[in-house]
């Protein structure tokens, strides 16, 4: 597409977004090339987008998949109006269908404490124990785990620095656990020929390359399985544990924003949603009045 992949080179050194949103923002914007079906972009207005929405609708895309594309077409817009003399942009204005809100998915205290304390000698092993412990410890996003650096661990001041979205970076802390796993892994990957290009990686595979984010999931699902937890384990469902828990104990809204990385409060208190949950459970099995005869 005409001015794409200006746009993304914009998007990438200009705005300092990640691979992976430009990635997305790439697939999202050829997909209206598709929908166009041929037309020009400067000649799409808002009735045209407006279908495209439906059929995409249609096409059982999330409500979050659409809002994302829409995104990404109205700034692929703003782009094309500011550096290639389009003239407008259809897509201000219009949203994606509302969806129900869904609360996420968290562990029991129990269930996480179960599924992170892995045993085993193996390479394989350690590193899995160390990557369990890290999410679970700090509530990483899996890019920010796949992307993490020697230089970011602090084992003295007992912290990590994590560059998450948008390129910002944070300091958060790294618990006792994960850090003594950590320290056990750093033993057995300095015994690995690293891939020079990958040498800073703290998570790298036995060839010596950086773990990649679906190599990843799949070891996480497949220690789910081993440790009898839950088959649809995935690493944000430790994310969203990492925060109930968290929440559930401090009571502090704003450290679990911060160490989460939310921008926006509001993007945080689902988790307070999920800690009422707790609480009503508790309360339906412990109140005398709650019990339904």
């Amino acid at each position: 597409m005409l001015h794409l992949d200006q746009y993304i080179q914009h998007l990438t050194f200009e705005r300092g977004l990640s691979q992976l949103t430009c990635k997305n923002y790439t697939r999202d914007i050829l997909l209206l090339e598709s929908l166009a079906e041929g037309a020009s972009l400067n000649e799409l207005d808002h009735t045209q987008i407006r279908r495209f929405i439906g059929k995409m609708h249609a096409r059982d895309l999330s409500s979050k998949s659409i809002a994302r594309a829409l995104s990404a077409w109205r700034g692929f817009y703003d782009y094309l109006i500011h550096h290639h003399g389009h003239t407008q942009n259809p897509v201000v204005g219009l949203r994606a269908p509302k969806a129900a809100k869904t609360l996420p998915q968290a562990l029991s205290v129990d269930q996480a404490v179960k599924f992170v304390d892995i045993q085993g000698d193996g390479v394989l092993d350690i590193r899995d124990h160390a990557i369990l412990e890290l999410f679970y410890s700090s509530g990483l996003r899996l890019a920010e785990l796949v992307n993490l650096n020697i230089n970011s661990l602090d084992f003295s001041e007992g912290t990590i620095e994590v560059t998450g979205k948008g390129n910002k970076t944070r300091i958060i802390p790294l618990g006792s656990h994960a850090a003594a796993s950590m320290q056990k892994w750093l033993q057995s990957r300095a015994l690995i020929a690293i891939d020079g290009k990958d040498a800073q990686a703290v998570f790298i595979t036995q060839q010596g390359r950086r773990i990649t984010p679906r190599a990843v999931q799949y070891r996480v699902k497949s220690w789910a399985i081993k440790q009898g937890v839950t088959s649809n384990m995935h690493p944000h469902l430790l994310r969203h544990s990492f925060a109930s828990h968290v929440l559930q104990s401090s009571q502090d809204l704003r450290a679990v924003q911060e160490m989460l990385g939310h921008a926006n409060i509001s993007t945080t208190q689902v988790y307070t949603h999920l800690d009422f949950q707790h609480l009503a459970k508790i309360y339906d099995s412990a109140h005398p009045r709650a019990k339904k005869k």
